[in-house]
């Protein structure tokens, strides 16, 4: 059930994200044209005309990511005792690191950072780190393989590090790595993800009864420039696509059961 649920939402991620359908609007509006269904063409080219000039000028995937960026408090009130802390995967690109022979991250790299920073302030704190290939080639490398080398060689000690290799999506991150430290209901934990993200994770954490204190990072939006136009079709066209990706995974965990709540929140006693 686990693989059909993977490579389900791959597959459907890949027709209904942002780019894919405006490319396949303008293909369809070019074979209205070569139909000579010009009106219809007309039509449907001025509304991709307008959306296109709307998005570069108003970032409309930050109207979107703020409400999961805000979710939960950044920069949230640590306590003095803290039993574990695991980071989401998500940041690693394993084949280009392979193939470049040193770490190669995306834009999530504050994952990994913080995680480091984090495991100074907390020198008992067990380290978990969960993330294995969640590309649909299965050959490629995991991202476990490339972060434990990165984090042995920023001095965290291999006798504090747990590696879980096997999580392709967020509900398995939650899933293995429970199974790999059997946290327990006394033990304080932090979670660590991207900001927008945090949401979804956490009402999967909840739904496996795995109290956390989320610890939001990789912000992508400005609150005080929010609704400011601004020209920049690239950076507002990639701030859609996460938001789209990330609402749709939201909606796509509550119905399929993976989370309790459609807009997840801290964690209930009920939980």
């Amino acid at each position: 059930m686990d693989d059909i649920f993977f490579y389900l939402s791959k597959y459907i991620w890949a027709v209904i994200s942002p780019d894919s359908v405006f490319v396949i609007l303008l293909t369809l509006c070019l074979l209205l044209f070569l139909l000579r269904q010009t009106k219809k063409a007309t039509l449907l080219l001025g509304l991709l005309v307008f959306c296109t000039l709307f998005l570069s000028f108003f970032s409309v995937g930050d109207w979107m990511l703020y409400p999961l960026e805000s979710r939960f408090q950044h920069n949230p009130d640590l306590p003095e005792q803290v039993d574990g802390i695991i980071v989401l995967g998500g940041s690693v690109i394993p084949d280009r690191s392979v193939e470049w022979q040193q770490l190669e991250t995306n834009q999530f790299h504050e994952r990994l950072s913080s995680f480091i920073q984090l495991a100074q302030l907390f020198p008992s704190a067990r380290l978990v780190f969960s993330g294995g290939n969640a590309d649909t080639d299965e050959d490629k490398p995991t991202e476990a393989q490339i972060a434990e080398t990165y984090f042995l060689k920023s001095g965290i000690s291999p006798e504090r590090l747990l590696i879980e290799n096997k999580a392709r999506n967020t509900a398995e991150n939650a899933n293995y790595s429970r199974q790999l430290v059997s946290p327990q209901s006394n033990e304080t934990w932090l979670m660590i993800t991207t900001a927008y993200h945090m949401p979804r994770a956490m009402g999967v954490f909840c739904q496996q009864n795995w109290k956390v204190i989320p610890y939001p990072v990789d912000h992508k939006t400005l609150p005080s420039k929010l609704y400011q136009p601004g020209f920049g079709l690239i950076e507002h066209a990639n701030h859609l696509i996460l938001a789209s990706h990330e609402w749709l995974g939201l909606l796509y965990y509550y119905i399929s059961g993976k989370t309790h709540q459609l807009f997840p929140t801290q964690c209930n006693h009920s939980d």
